[in-house]
């Protein structure tokens, strides 16, 4: 099976969302039937966080998903994409309260706007968290940890949880055919 691994090693914004959906997009085009995502993120954009899980669960064939090292805040999100998740034995997951980098003077409507948004993005993330480790032996809080609580899930607590399903280092076969996006 052609199995090609995808390095997204950045912070989660427009350009490395439209890099991978590109990267994803040729490797398909290359004959890829199943594609991994080693992923090394502190997070970013929950926008583009959200379009990447989307496309990523859309595409044709299954991808996998694997913690290279420090998958934090919305890098939780498309690393939950993956149908069968990994982590390396020194990795870890870190969710923590959603911010926003405010420019200039905001009036109380935009105000509003941006807590609406916040606490619409609060609830998908949830949402997708209790979806992608349902049946799990321990159930995560996440509504606490993105208000308040920030926790941080060493891959044993990632396997409890349901983050992940192993861990592994999974070595790379020299053979492999590998792309990368990154910052």
């Amino acid at each position: 099976m052609a199995r090609h691994i995808i390095h997204f090693t950045g912070p989660i914004n427009s350009s490395t969302c439209g890099n991978l959906i590109n990267t994803c997009t040729r490797a398909l085009q290359q004959g890829a039937e199943r594609l991994q995502i080693n992923v090394a993120t502190m997070g970013g954009e929950c926008s583009y966080g959200f379009t990447l899980y989307n496309f990523l669960r859309s595409l044709p064939v299954q991808v996998d998903t694997h913690n290279l090292g420090t998958v934090e805040s919305m890098g939780n999100i498309i690393f939950l994409a993956g149908e069968h998740r990994t982590a390396c034995a020194y990795s870890k997951f870190l969710f923590h309260p959603f911010h926003w980098t405010l420019h200039g003077s905001v009036d109380h409507a935009r105000m509003a706007e941006y807590a609406m948004s916040l606490d619409y993005d609060l609830r998908l993330y949830a949402q997708i968290v209790d979806e992608r480790t349902e049946g799990a032996a321990e159930a995560l809080d996440i509504p606490r940890c993105l208000m308040a609580y920030p926790r941080i899930l060493g891959p044993r607590e990632a396997l409890a949880s349901g983050m992940i399903h192993a861990i592994d280092e999974l070595p790379i076969p020299a053979d492999a055919s590998q792309w990368s996006v990154h910052a």
